[in-house]
Order: structure tokens, then C-alpha cells, then sequence
């Protein structure tokens, strides 16, 4: 794994890790709340990439958290409520979703195409890689959303089925910060919309799990290399 850099992207920094020279496919993968960008970094090797692979590790602006009593945190949008309907900030995550397009936009101009790269995401991550990516306008390979939801119904409306790629979703048995029901009903309803996913659990709170991280690995080299 070649060293980690620092680099800007529009208003978002980025930690990127390449596992080797001459990066075949990328993935781009959201932190959680109050996270940063190095908080996967540490996976990327128990992936076992079989070929080089660019990972774009952003962080979130850092903005006042309603939830939180309103300390300032790196979020993606404003979480205004814990409750079973979520509502949350459209405005931010619709700030959010301009600022992962500007990153897709960032690794397509580097040369992946979009059929090579993945939109992954933890928690309220993998919230704003449902949003972002159920709306996208090209065929990524893959969006991979980690104990996370669904966060504004319009965005399965919006959604272009036959432009939405495979989509990997995988949650907790135990989540006590996003309830199982909530991803589980996302899960439903992108099923019933006609959408193809892939839902796993794991006996594991709001957290990952090792045996997770090796059916993401295998998803990520299926869906981005084919083997």
C-alpha cells in the first residue's frame, strides 16, 4: 500500500491510499458522523484488492450538530431528531450531494470511468451514498452503504432504475444509533422499486464486523474487476 497524501477537492479534503501503481478503479468512501476520512483507512488493507485500487477518503465539512446540543463536528448534514422518521437538514444534504458529485467528477477526469468506480459509505456516509448515488447521472459499478438508511424518499423517486448500479447494504443486528428496522425498510423499498440489492446482517452494534469487511472486500473486487 503506497503512502497516504493529502489532497483538496473543491471545498472537501481527501486522504487517498492507491494499493498499488497505476490504479485500475477507484472507491470513494464517506465517513460517518463526527468521523474524519482516516477513520477507514485501516480497512483497506483486509480488503485484499487483487488489482490497484485509488481510495478517496473525504472529509466532511465541520458544521453544528442539532443532536449533539450543537457542537461543531465534521457531518455531512444536520441530524435535526433521533427518532424512527429521521428528519434531517435537505438543505445540507443536498450541499452534501453537489460536493460528492464534485469528487465523482474529480476521479472521472482522472481517467476511471464511472463503471470503475464505487460510492461506499458508513452510517451517515453511507446515508448520503444512497441519496448521491441513487441520483447520479452515469452507471457507477457499485453503491456500497454500511448501517445506514435511506435519508430523503425522493431520491428513490428521482432515481433512473436502469442507471442504478449494484448495491451492497449491510447493517448490525444491534444497532443502537440506526435502529435495524430503518435499514432494513431502505433495503425494502429499493427492492420493491425495482433495484438491485444485496442485504446482509451481522451480529454487531453500530460498528463493522470481520467478516463484513471480507464480503465487502469480495463485493468490491466482483463488482470492480469481476473476480
Amino acid at each position: 500500500m503506497l503512502p497516504r497524501m493529502q489532497t483538496p477537492t473543491e471545498t472537501l479534503e481527501t486522504i487517498v491510499v492507491e494499493t498499488g501503481p497505476e490504479p485500475e478503479a477507484c472507491v470513494i468512501w464517506l465517513h460517518g458522523l463526527g468521523a474524519d476520512g482516516n477513520d477507514f483507512v485501516p480497512i483497506v488493507p483486509h480488503l485484499r484488492m487483487k488489482r490497484p485500487t485509488r481510495f478517496v477518503f473525504p472529509n466532511a465539512i465541520r458544521q453544528p450538530v442539532t443532536i449533539n446540543g450543537g457542537m461543531v463536528m465534521r457531518a455531512w448534514y444536520d441530524i435535526l431528531e433521533m427518532s424512527i422518521q429521521r428528519h434531517v437538514d435537505a438543505d445540507g444534504i443536498a450541499r452534501s450531494r453537489a460536493q460528492i458529485e464534485a469528487l465523482l467528477g474529480a476521479e472521472k477526469a482522472r481517467g476511471f470511468a464511472p463503471g470503475r468506480i464505487v460510492l461506499a459509505g458508513f452510517s451517515q456516509g453511507g446515508a448520503m451514498t444512497l441519496d448521491a448515488g441513487l441520483r447520479h447521472c452515469e452507471t457507477l459499478a457499485g453503491l456500497l452503504i454500511l448501517s445506514a438508511y435511506l435519508p430523503l424518499p425522493d431520491a428513490l423517486t428521482s432515481a433512473k432504475v436502469d442507471r442504478v448500479p449494484p448495491i451492497f447494504m449491510a447493517h448490525g443486528t444491534f444497532d443502537p444509533v440506526v435502529p435495524l428496522v430503518l435499514g432494513k425498510g431502505s433495503s425494502d423499498a429499493l427492492k420493491a422499486a425495482g433495484l438491485p440489492v444485496d442485504w446482509r446482517t451481522y451480529p454487531m452494534a453500530h460498528s463493522t464486523h470481520p467478516q463484513e469487511i471480507a464480503d465487502v472486500g469480495a463485493w468490491l473486487n466482483l463488482r470492480l474487476f469481476g473476480a
